[in-house]
């Protein structure tokens, strides 16, 4: 009542722990009310000084970022910001997936201390890249690290390590994205340049107008959006909408996105083709593309995103066939508590979209390898209540690896071919000591709705909770003895159809590749039959017109409980 909330929208709140006093800030998040103060992070005042020194000199720097959204975001940031600071042009570099793999090396260092730079900012990476800072060190050419994946005991030798994942910072804003890091380290940049004068007679950059760029690496990196996630994300929704960066502009136009960005928009449009680049394409094109002031340069590189994109999906799709055959078919014990698939010739560049879509079909912790000349290269991905990074530095530690690290949900590692089998093995045990029980596929829901009840206010009420993700879920409801009319298949294996619970009104909802399924079975072969439904609640924007509709994800026989 003292929010003015629709009660089955307050009730949401109450089942996801939000007090009325917090409402407000959950509701209506800002950064004004969630922001830290930066230095909150350990090492922050030295790398913002190291970095606002470098600016003040004029010396060169060079940002080395991941290959991933999360890290084409965080490059963007940083060159975008540099650039507006100083006339001398930041160096970019984002390594080859296949010739050099994750993270900094140790030629990468000399090739960028040869290309004249002074100071290197390592973005989404860099946290366990020990040889490579020991070289930079060597060479003359000072480092930074700014990264959110789990550390260990040792740390690189740096300038300034800023991790909120560190094992001595306790700042607890380790759910940050990388790019959310890297916001608060230019905040502080700042703000160390305002107190040295730099700004008397000039104008400092305003970050806020790149927020659109930590929303969408935000989203994408699948990080909790609770806090000051939640506010990256809304505000930078905001900004997005007004279509101001070159970059992601000429990005949604080439996705043809004409409809207000969203959540789902910026993890399954926008952010699939900047992940093409570092899958199949050259590593460095979405960071190009979401920094540069270029409008012909935009609109040429998000076009060949488009193209790497659609290559993208056929290679996935060759890879993603051949290893569910292998878990079908019972090979190396796949099926244990984490499930570990290897194939010689599969493309390096699509194993972790490949290990998402197992570890949604099978319910597991699900590690993908991609094998080339007895060398592998691993890709995993994890679920709530798994620590999978920390299995696989363990493994690291253990000699099991050449190289490997992550975080709780996603992990990146080098395996040797003959070491396979005990990289399983050691991964099970590791996550069974972790107490968390075998895997049961379990769907949450958070109450029943009537047919009648799933109208356009409610739904519209249900997505001013969003934008959804992990630690944020989207709310689940059951339709209960709801009837399927006129089933059909559409698309890419969707199934449409109309829900009614037994009066007038009808549902319209949507089945995804749910054909070749038990689940698209049902509903096929279920015209006028009573069934159970669970799904989301969501507004259909088709051609303009609002309409709710049901995503359904799962059924059950109405006779069941």
């Amino acid at each position: 009542q003292s929010h003015d909330l629709d009660p089955v929208v307050a009730r949401l709140l109450v089942a996801r722990g939000i007090t009325s006093a917090e409402a407000s800030d959950y509701l209506t998040p800002t950064l004004r009310s969630l922001m830290p103060d930066p230095s909150v992070l350990k090492d922050m005042d030295k790398a913002a000084a190291a970095i606002a020194k470098a600016i003040r000199e004029g010396q060169r720097i060079a940002i080395f970022g991941d290959y991933d959204v999360d890290g084409a975001t965080s490059a963007a940031l940083c060159l975008r910001v540099i650039r507006a600071l100083t006339a001398v042009a930041p160096i970019l570099y984002v390594p080859d997936r296949l010739k050099e793999g994750y993270g900094p090396n140790p030629g990468a260092m000399r090739s960028l201390r040869e290309s004249g730079a002074d100071l290197v900012i390592s973005v989404d990476c860099g946290i366990v890249s020990f040889d490579a800072f020991e070289t930079a060190s060597e060479i003359g050419l000072d480092a930074i690290v700014i990264d959110h994946h789990a550390a260990e005991a040792r740390l690189p030798k740096a300038l300034a390590i800023v991790n909120p994942n560190r094992l001595d910072d306790d700042s607890n804003l380790g759910n940050l994205a990388a790019c959310g890091v890297v916001f608060l380290t230019l905040v502080s940049v700042l703000r160390q340049l305002r107190e040295a004068g730099f700004f008397e007679g000039r104008n400092a950059p305003n970050l806020l107008e790149e927020l659109d760029l930590v929303a969408l690496g935000t989203v994408c990196d699948v990080v909790p959006l609770v806090g000051l996630n939640r506010a990256f994300a809304i505000q930078g929704l905001k900004v997005m909408a007004q279509r101001q960066s070159i970059g992601i502009d000429a990005l949604m136009s080439a996705a043809g996105l004409v409809d207000q960005p969203s959540a789902y928009h910026l993890g399954y449009v926008l952010g699939p083709r900047i992940n093409a680049a570092g899958r199949i394409g050259e590593a460095d094109l979405g960071a190009k593309l979401l920094s540069t002031d270029d409008a012909a340069q935009a609109r040429r590189i998000a076009s060949q995103l488009n193209l790497h994109n659609e290559d993208r999906k056929t290679i996935q799709e060759q890879v993603l066939a051949e290893a569910t055959g292998q878990i079908e078919a019972g090979d190396a014990d796949q099926m244990g508590v984490v499930i570990v698939v290897a194939g010689e010739g599969w493309h390096p560049g699509v194993i972790g979209v490949v290990a998402s879509r197992l570890r949604e079909l099978y319910d597991r912790p699900t590690c993908v390898v991609a094998i080339e000349g007895g060398l592998g290269k691993g890709s995993g991905r994890s679920m709530p209540g798994i620590d999978l990074g920390s299995a696989v530095i363990e493994a690291r530690q253990a000699g099991l690896l050449l190289a490997g690290g992550g975080h709780r949900m996603a992990a990146g590692f080098t395996v040797e071919e003959d070491k396979i089998d005990q990289l399983r093995a050691h991964l099970n045990d590791h996550i069974a000591g972790q107490e968390v029980g075998p895997p049961v596929p379990v769907l949450e829901c958070d109450g029943a709705l009537a047919v009648s009840g799933a109208d356009i206010t409610l739904a519209q009420s249900i997505e001013g909770l969003g934008p959804f993700g992990p630690g944020n879920e989207e709310p689940r409801f059951v339709l209960r003895h709801a009837q399927i009319v006129r089933p059909s298949m559409v698309g890419n294996g969707h199934v449409r159809c109309f829900i009614t619970g037994g009066g007038a009104e009808r549902l319209k909802a949507i089945a995804f590749r749910a054909a070749d399924t038990p689940l698209g079975q049902a509903l096929l072969a279920g015209d006028g039959v009573p069934i159970h439904l669970a799904g989301v609640l969501r507004v259909d924007r088709w051609q303009g017109r609002l309409q709710p509709q049901f995503q359904i994800e799962d059924a059950a026989p109405a006779w069941s409980t």
